[in-house]
C-alpha cells in the first residue's frame, strides 16, 4: 500500500486544505504501513486515528504516508510534508533507519519532529527532533537489572544489522559489562531475512544463560524460533519493538517465558496505583481495544498518542507567538517542547529539555513476562 492514508481526522480534500484558514494545525505522519516495520506502523496510525477533529484548541488536519520501511520514500514524504503540506509538525517514522534522515528534513525546514522510533543521532543533529519513544539505553538498563536479578551470567546477542540493532548493541555492551555478565556471541541479521540458521547454530553453541534478540513486530518471533529449533534452551530477552502480541501470534508456545522490555502502557492495569501514568494507559488500553479488539493494546499506538497529549498542552502556548502555519509558530512549539514541565504520558513522564531530546529517563521502562499466551508485569 504506497497510497496517501488520511486518518478521520482529515477534514478536507487537498484542495480544500489549499484554502484553510492559517489557524488549522497540519501535522504530517509518516509510517510504516508496509515493509519488515509494518507491524510497528499499522498500530502507530491506528493511535493517530484516535486524536480528536481539535488539537490545543485548534482544529487538525492529519496526513498520513506510508514510507514502507524504506529511507528513501521516508524522506521523500517529509520533504512532501513541508514543500507541498506545508505542515507544523512532522510525525514518524517508525522504523529507526527511516526516521534517522527524517531528521534531517526537519532541521533544514525548522519543523519540529516527533519521531516515532528510538533514533540516535550526534549531537545538534536532533536540534528539531524529539523521540517519543524510551531511548534505547533506557530499556537496556531495566533488562540488564532484570538479568541481574535472574541470576543470569553470559548472553547472546542476535540482532538486526541496522541502526536499531547496532545502537542497541552499543547500549547493551557497557551495561553487560558493568554488571560482571558475559557477552558469549554477537550475531546480526537483516530485517527482511526469513531464516537464522547459520547465526543460531553459532550462538546456540556457545549456551549462554539468556540470548538476547533484537527486532521488531511479528519478526521478532523468527530469529527466536530460530535459536529453538537449533537446541537453545535459556532464557529469552526482547526489545521493545517486539511489544506486542504478534510475537505471540506467530511464536505461539515457543515464546512462553519470553522477557520483553516495554512502556509501562502495555501492563497499566498491573502497575501500582501510585504510578503517573496508570490512570492514562488504563483509559488508552480501553478505547485503543474497544476500537481495535481486545488485546490489541501495544507499545507503538501508545506512541503516536502520547504525541497528541504532548501536542494538546503545547500549541496553546507555541500559538501566543504566531499561527499554526507559520515559521514563528514552529520555532515557538519547538521552544515549548524543550521548556515545558515534565508531564505525565500513558509510556510514564517526558521530560525534553533544550539539550536532551530523550524525554523518558531512567526507571521509566519496565519488563514483562509472556504467561499463558499475555502479558505478565516483571516485579
Amino acid at each position: 500500500m504506497k497510497q496517501l492514508l488520511k486518518t478521520t481526522l482529515a477534514t478536507a480534500v487537498a484542495a480544500t486544505l489549499a484554502s484553510a484558514a492559517w489557524a488549522d494545525l497540519t501535522v504530517g505522519v509518516s509510517v510504516p504501513l508496509t515493509g519488515p516495520a509494518s507491524g510497528l506502523g499499522i498500530p502507530m496510525a491506528n493511535g493517530v486515528k484516535m486524536w480528536p477533529a481539535t488539537v490545543g484548541g485548534e482544529k487538525v488536519n492529519v496526513i498520513i504516508l506510508d514510507d514502507a520501511t524504506d529511507p528513501t520514500k521516508g524522506v521523500q514524504n517529509a520533504r512532501r510534508f513541508v514543500n507541498q503540506d506545508k505542515v507544523d509538525v512532522i510525525v514518524g517514522s517508525g522504523a529507526t533507519p527511516v526516521a534517522i534522515p527524517m531528521a534531517d528534513v526537519a532541521t533544514e525546514s525548522g519543523t519540529p519532529h516527533l519521531a516515532l522510533s528510538p533514533i540516535g543521532l550526534p549531537p545538534g543533529k536532533d536540534a528539531w527532533s524529539f523521540r517519543m519513544p524510551q531511548s534505547n539505553g533506557v530499556m537496556a538498563e531495566a533488562m540488564v537489572e532484570h538479568m541481574k536479578k535472574q541470576g543470569v551470567k553470559s548472553v547472546g546477542f542476535l540482532g538486526y544489522t541496522d541502526a536499531y540493532g547496532e545502537q542497541w548493541l552499543q547500549a547493551l555492551t557497557p551495561l553487560l559489562e558493568k554488571a560482571g555478565i558475559k557477552l558469549s556471541g554477537v550475531e546480526r541479521f537483516a530485517r527482511s531475512d526469513t531464516t537464522v540458521t547459520g547465526q543460531a547454530l553459532k550462538l546456540a553453541s556457545a549456551n549462554p544463560d539468556a540470548m538476547v534478540v533484537v527486532a521488531s513486530g511479528s519478526g521478532a518471533a523468527m530469529p527466536q524460533l530460530g535459536l529453538i529449533e537449533r537446541g537453545y534452551k535459556g532464557k529469552f530477552y526482547q526489545t521493545h519493538a517486539a511489544a506486542t502480541r504478534d510475537l505471540m501470534r506467530v511464536g505461539g508456545k515457543a515464546v512462553e517465558g519470553t522477557f520483553v522490555t516495554t512502556g509501562p502502557v502495555v501492563v497499566a492495569e498491573q502497575l501500582p496505583d501510585s504510578h503517573p501514568s496508570k490512570a492514562l494507559g488504563v483509559k488508552f488500553n480501553a478505547e485503543y481495544e474497544k476500537i481495535y479488539g481486545a488485546g490489541t493494546r501495544n507499545q507503538f499506538g501508545a506512541h503516536s498518542y502520547d504525541a497528541y497529549l504532548l501536542l494538546d498542552k503545547l500549541v496553546p502556548v507555541a500559538a501566543k507567538k504566531g499561527k499554526p502555519g507559520t515559521p514563528e509558530f514552529r520555532a515557538a512549539l519547538k521552544a515549548a517542547l524543550e521548556d515545558a514541565p515534565a508531564m505525565p504520558v500513558t509510556h510514564g513522564i517526558i521530560d525534553f529539555t533544550a539539550t536532551d531530546h530523550w524525554g523518558f529517563k531512567t526507571g521509566s521502562g519496565v519488563v514483562m513476562k509472556v504467561v499463558n499466551g499475555d502479558w505478565k508485569l516483571e516485579q
